[in-house]
């Protein structure tokens, strides 16, 4: 499997299995980068903003560098013959904050959609009764609020719509790489 043409976005509410993903799908190449939003905004040592029920302008500021960084990166080293796997949360600014990455002629864009109920559960196991539970849980209800009507327009615009509900990651990354070579 070549890495030219590989480029990736895959999206999606949290604790859904994103970045498990991401990674599995960039070890199919033999050059590859997974590039996970989240990690660069986490490199803010001192003003980091966190989500919460109501964004702040310095919070969407640090998404957009983010977004942006990653989006530059992600072209050089495209260039450079690597495949670019991306993950990052779904939200509604991410037309406007990839606006040059959704330009590109290699990128596929992926949303991982499982039932509301199974990120739930997802996030339970991952958190346990730790407080990063219930501000998750509140994301999850968040996103899903959000996204779930908006899925028939991303269908419509190209998006891969993967229902990982029953899925292993093994079955959701060959679901990805199916729709590469259709």
């Amino acid at each position: 499997m070549s890495a030219l043409n590989a480029m990736f976005l895959i999206v999606g509410p949290p604790a859904v299995g994103k970045s498990t993903t991401s990674r599995a799908v960039a070890a199919r190449f033999p050059r590859s980068i997974h590039a996970p939003v989240d990690d660069f905004r986490h490199m803010v040592v001192s003003g980091l903003a966190l989500p919460g029920p109501v964004w702040s302008g310095e919070l969407m500021q640090q998404i957009t560098l983010a977004r942006a960084t990653v989006t530059d990166m992600a072209v050089r080293y495209h260039q450079a013959g690597f495949a670019v796997v991306i993950d990052d949360f779904w939200d509604a600014r991410l037309a406007s904050d990839y606006g040059v990455l959704f330009q590109h002629p290699a990128l596929q864009s992926i949303i991982l959609y499982p039932d509301q109920d199974e990120a739930h559960k997802r996030n339970a196991e991952r958190s346990g009764d730790t407080p990063a539970r219930g501000y998750i849980d509140d994301g999850i209800r968040d996103v899903y609020r959000h996204l779930t009507p908006a899925i028939p327009q991303l269908k419509q615009a190209g998006w891969l719509i993967v229902d990982t509900t029953t899925m292993t990651v093994e079955a959701a990354v060959n679901a990805i790489l199916l729709r590469r070579s259709d």
